[in-house]
């Protein structure tokens, strides 16, 4: 009875393994063998599906930071991308300064350890306080350590990067839920020694946890660290322009708001490193960011950008709402980018609810497996028609961001025959549509009329 017992655990955790059951508690990060995503410390895969609540540690207290967090599990939220510096003179809801004199190379410590209890004594106690109640709800906190801006500006000298990169590299050395965002958008090659400084430091006094750098819009950190040691991951800002906004070409990369782009080219580097968009369009911010009086992104197109990044090769996907993301609330005198919600009322935004349909679609098949493969289409369209596929052995997700029809290439997946389905990325629903010759090329028509945000995955499944 006993070796059966033992036989039916390890059946069960090789099942959780292959087909991807989504990870519970914390493990800390590391590359898949394969370099193509991200897997815990026991090999199971994780699926990436993060928030951009880049305030959270300088605005919200303690119950606010709570109720953000609890919101954002439930909703599927594993991890939530911080700054710790949003300027040299950061402060906290507490009015605790993170740094004296705005020195990085000096953060304002007070002696003590307030993050369990009710007293705060200072602004790393309250970030530590943050970090662990995260811990406690599943979710990875994806720091960045300092806003480019503010090495732009000269604030931050790679001397002082070192000293703080040093501070916090063995502050949160042993919390097992930390990613390090290095950067801030902003280019690399802009003040380059400084995100080396930092990025090396990080990787060199705590190797255990994973790095990357977050850039500015319409690039990726491909483009100037891909072969840094420190640099676990790559991530992009594909940006909140849209075609006719875009600026991209005074860029390196040209690829505008055709997010898949740059995970194909990301995807194609020597030596393979996972990739993911890091910022995407906002749900609710002015489409090309600055004209407040300009039409907004809405939850269909954080859907596309999720569905075309991930089904690319993308690791996972990082949504974002504008609201949410400067933590607007009753006592800001302003708002950036036209926002008008305080985030209590933003975090219930279409888009974010449906963010967890893509990483449970993603979790419910065999995970490792999967590759991109545009050869499963013969007529791939272009801009909103473009049609995008990812497949394992037996199964195939192909996207379409307006519903338009389908001619597909069959035979990439084994068996004479697939089973066909419609999934619904507005509410995570499947709907079966028939069985299949798997020989030829066959054609599907999605449910509905073909219009922007009538999107659908079309499974198909190996008999």
């Amino acid at each position: 009875m006993k070796k059966i017992y033992v036989l039916a655990i390890i059946i069960s955790f090789i099942t959780a393994c292959n087909t991807g059951k989504e990870v519970t508690g914390n493990q800390k990060l590391k590359v898949s063998e394969n370099g193509r995503y991200l897997i815990t410390e026991d090999g199971k895969p994780f699926f990436w599906l993060g928030d951009t609540g880049w305030l959270l540690f300088s605005k919200l207290n303690r119950e606010e930071a709570d109720k953000y967090l609890e919101d954002r599990k439930n909703k599927g939220f594993n991890v939530i991308q911080v700054m710790v510096l949003h300027t040299v003179k950061a402060v906290n809801f507490y009015g605790d300064s993170a740094l004296v004199h705005g020195d990085a190379s000096k953060p304002e410590i007070t002696e003590g350890n307030s993050f369990k209890d009710s007293l705060q004594y200072d602004f790393w106690d309250h970030a530590d306080y943050i970090i662990d109640k995260a811990a406690e709800k599943g979710i990875y906190i994806a720091m960045v350590p300092v806003w480019g801006s503010n090495v732009k500006s000269g604030s931050v000298s790679v001397k002082q990067a070192e000293a703080y990169a040093s501070f916090l590299a063995n502050r949160y050395k042993n919390r097992t839920n930390i990613i390090w965002l290095n950067g801030g958008d902003i280019p690399g090659k802009d003040s380059i020694a400084v995100w080396k400084a930092i990025g090396t430091t990080l990787k060199a006094k705590d190797p255990e946890h994973l790095v990357s750098f977050h850039p500015r819009g319409r690039t990726s950190s491909s483009e100037w660290f891909h072969n840094e040691p420190w640099l676990d991951f790559n991530m992009f800002q594909s940006g909140h322009r849209r075609y006719d906004q875009d600026t991209s070409a005074n860029e390196t990369r040209h690829f505008g708001e055709d997010n898949w782009k740059y995970i194909n080219y990301d995807y194609s580097l020597k030596p393979v490193k996972p990739t993911i968009d890091g910022e995407p369009s906002y749900e609710d911010i002015p489409q090309g960011l600055h004209d407040t009086l300009e039409v907004r992104w809405t939850d269909r197109d954080v859907r596309r950008y999720a569905y075309w990044s991930v089904f690319a090769g993308g690791f996972g996907y990082t949504y974002g709402d504008n609201s949410v993301m400067q933590m607007l609330n009753p006592k800001d005198k302003g708002s950036a980018y036209g926002a008008h919600l305080y985030w209590t009322e933003a975090i219930n935004a279409p888009g974010a609810s449906q963010m967890q349909y893509i990483k449970d679609l993603m979790l419910s098949k065999p995970f490792f497996e999967r590759v991109p493969d545009q050869s499963l289409i013969a007529d791939q369209g272009e801009k909103y028609n473009y049609l995008i596929a990812t497949r394992g052995k037996d199964y195939t997700f192909i996207y379409t961001y307006t519903g338009r029809t389908m001619k597909i290439n069959m035979g990439k997946i084994e068996g004479e025959k697939v089973d066909a389905a419609w999934f619904n990325p507005r509410d995570g629903k499947t709907s079966k549509t028939g069985i299949f010759s798997n020989t030829g090329v066959a054609e599907f028509n999605p449910p509905g009329e073909q219009k922007d945000g009538n999107d659908w995955v079309l499974v198909l499944e190996s008999r």
